[in-house]
């Protein structure tokens, strides 16, 4: 009896190791699939409409510019995500990072001065307003809404937190100035 309940202890002690082995495998698993926020940028901007077929297809449209450093780009990608999982299949979404020169024609056209900054496109593709930085949710949808409905924006030129940037009409920075600062001010 004594060698039966010796094997029935090694048994229930090899099944906790194999049930904490298990645990801590998918745990790992999971560990692994998080991403970073320049990565979910990325990945964010590659499923969005081009800009092209955005421009063309008759629906209402917003274009953010970002960078995969802007910490402001980063802070609001899960609400950006969550606009497009709700306004998706009525406004297109569309992301044009500045660091590629590409976007230069595009962002002198809009102003872009600053990131994020987000450019709201009636269905025929004209300007209809501009959120420029770091903004709550709510201000994004109730101008997607108003957007949705042909009427005037309610924050049609709201400004939060930004980050600088230099474009060919702006070359020249101070040189102390870091992008990365989101417009704070260095004092000696």
């Amino acid at each position: 009896m004594a060698a039966e309940s010796s094997e029935m202890a090694k048994r229930v002690r090899n099944f906790v190791v194999v049930a904490i082995a298990s645990l801590l495998s998918i745990a790992l698993v999971l560990g692994l699939q998080t991403r970073s926020p320049a990565a979910s940028l990325s990945e964010m901007a590659e499923a969005t409409v081009p800009l092209d077929s955005a421009l063309a297809n008759g629906k209402p449209t917003l274009i953010e510019f970002y960078a995969n450093w802007c910490t402001s780009c980063q802070a609001m990608a899960p609400d950006i995500q969550q606009l497009k999982t709700d306004y998706g299949n009525r406004v297109n979404f569309v992301m044009l990072n500045v660091d590629n020169t590409k976007w230069l024609p595009e962002m002198l056209n809009y102003r872009v001065d600053g990131i994020p900054h987000f450019e709201f496109l009636t269905a025929d593709s004209l300007e209809s307003g501009a959120a420029i930085g770091e903004l709550p949710r709510a201000i994004l949808a109730e101008n997607l809404e108003a957007l949705i409905k042909r009427q005037p924006l309610p924050h049609a030129q709201i400004s939060g937190k930004v980050s600088d940037i230099a474009t060919a009409a702006n070359p020249v920075s101070p040189p102390d100035a870091d992008p990365r600062s989101h417009g704070a001010q260095v004092i000696d």
